[in-house]
Formats: C-alpha cells, structure tokens, sequence
C-alpha cells in the first residue's frame, strides 16, 4: 500500500477545559499533506466529534481560511475525479472527507521547490473512518470511488476561479499514481490532459 506516513504524529492539545473532542494531526511523507483524525466522544444517544477547529489548525501551521464549501455525489464506484488544483493567483488549500461510501484519496506534490515534488500520497477516506485529508497550496487532488454513491465534502479556502483550474491527468507516467481498482467514470477534461512538463 502506498499509505506512508512521518513518525511524527502530531496531537492538538487540550488547552481549554472545554476542549472535549480534539482531532489528530498526521503529517504524511509529503510536508504540509495531513490525514485528520476525529477523537468521537460517545454515550448512549451515539457521539459527538469535532470535525473543524481553528485554533488546532493553526497550532499545526495550517491555512484555516474558508471561502467555499462544496459537495460532490458520485453514484458509481470506480468514479475517478482529478487530478484538480487551482493556479497563482487564487492557489487553494482543501480539506475533504467522505461523508457517504469510501474514496481513494490522492494527493500529489506539484510544488516545484519541494523535495517530495511529483511524489504523491493517498488515504482511504470513508463514512466509517470519517477521516479527513488536508491538501495545501501547490498540491493537486483527485480521488476514485470505491462504492455506489459516494459522497465527499470539501472546504475550500479560496473562492473558485475558472481561468485559474487547474488539473494533470490521473495516469501520467510522469507521477505513476497507482490507483487500486479499474476507472469506468471519468470526465472529458479529466481523461484528455496533457502529459506533464
């Protein structure tokens, strides 16, 4: 499996006595590419987690900007969306999860100062698991669907901006991502862009 991770793992403190859910931060071999954790807090009417906190973004040098927050239904696994990224001068980061089925989640390092550029990571994110990928500025995304109507959300810190979309193609030799089931949906714009340069 292609799921590498830093032995660092980073765990938002308490701080405040409030602070009864805290999420974990799990930085991934690429710098600044995060798996998120929810901690749910249960009894007997189910749990309670927080999914989204300021402060222990920021605490872990995270852009917590949101602009937009977006949501796509895939009604067919083997669903490829990607790989997506939006260019100077509207660069975006993204948090994403799945809030229905299962998706692999691909992130790849498209930042060319980067010692992990043209490396990339991936992260089965699902209802279950309800984990979270944090994708930064520089980095381009996409996933495939690994059940019928799948569900994923996104909060996005930039406002969309169509001159500047942005996407390289899911199976450019240039990045061998290697995906872990056959694509049978997949848009026009997604399957025709050029080989990397």
């Amino acid at each position: 499996m292609p799921l590498e991770f830093d032995s660092i793992s980073r765990t938002c403190s308490r701080g405040k006595r409030n602070d009864t859910s805290p999420m974990t931060f799990h930085e991934t071999k690429i710098p600044g590419v995060f798996e998120i954790l929810i901690e749910p807090r249960g009894d007997d009417r189910g749990f309670f987690a927080r999914t989204w906190c300021q402060r222990e973004f920021e605490e872990h040098g995270l852009d917590t900007k949101q602009a937009q927050s977006s949501v796509s239904l895939n009604t067919r696994k083997g669903t490829l969306r990607g790989m997506h990224y939006q260019a100077a001068p509207f660069p975006e980061t993204k948090v994403v999860r799945c809030t229905q089925g299962a998706i692999y989640d691909v992130v790849l390092d498209l930042r060319r100062e980067s010692g992990t550029f043209k490396k990339w990571i991936a992260v089965e994110l699902t209802a279950e698991n309800r984990s979270m990928v944090y994708v930064p500025k520089g980095c381009a995304h996409g996933f495939l669907t690994l059940r019928d109507n799948t569900e994923v959300f996104y909060q996005i810190s930039e406002f969309y901006d169509a001159p500047s979309a942005r996407g390289v193609r899911w199976d450019d030799p240039a990045f061998e991502i290697v995906w872990p089931e056959k694509v049978e949906v997949i848009s026009e714009r997604d399957r025709t862009y050029p080989d990397f340069k």
